[in-house]
């Protein structure tokens, strides 16, 4: 598929999160490009100018792939935009177990502050 405009893209990956909620997984990945050939490129370094780096954007859930060119003008928008997108469907995700520190370091000072390092070591 061919490159999107930004809303576009944005509304497309919004319901490709909304297919793959119960099952399934969106890929998404951002990379810097200057969407021009290595042989426009070298030109524009030999003549002395500056090259414009814009971000592309690319998804996919296996089955389709989208993509967009985000430039300088439009990052804080975009951004703000991806990042409601992200929080609202990353529901699915599960919590992280931690450990408490505090528990941790209660057992070492009721083994009588000696580490498991030494006790293997003893061994």
């Amino acid at each position: 598929m061919g490159r999107l405009q930004l809303d576009p893209f944005l509304n497309e990956l919004t319901s490709m999160f909304e297919r793959n909620t119960e099952q399934g997984s969106v890929w998404v990945t951002l990379k810097r490009s200057s969407d021009k050939s290595k042989a426009q490129l070298n030109k524009l370094a030999s003549k002395g100018e500056a090259i414009e780096y814009k971000c592309l954007v690319r998804a996919s859930d296996g089955k389709k792939n989208i993509s967009t060119l985000v430039g300088a003008k439009d990052h804080q928008r975009f951004q703000a935009s991806y990042a409601t997108i992200l929080k609202a469907r990353m529901t699915a995700l599960k919590k992280r177990e931690r450990k408490d520190k505090r528990k941790s370091t209660e057992v070492d000072k009721k083994q009588g502050g000696v580490s498991k390092k030494s006790n293997a070591k003893k061994a």
